[in-house]
């Protein structure tokens, strides 16, 4: 067990556990994309 005063290190994929996919950045594009045509409807109709 890691003694309490000494630091932990780890690098950026241990620390992350995981991958990422980059699928957030899709998922926020196709909503921001919904709402502005959503808005657009309401305001055209």
């Amino acid at each position: 067990m890691a003694d309490e005063k000494e630091r932990i290190h780890l690098d950026t994929n241990e620390a992350r556990a995981g991958s990422t996919p980059g699928v957030t950045r899709y998922i926020l594009a196709a909503s921001l994309l919904l709402v502005i045509a959503i808005f657009a409807a309401i305001l055209l109709s």
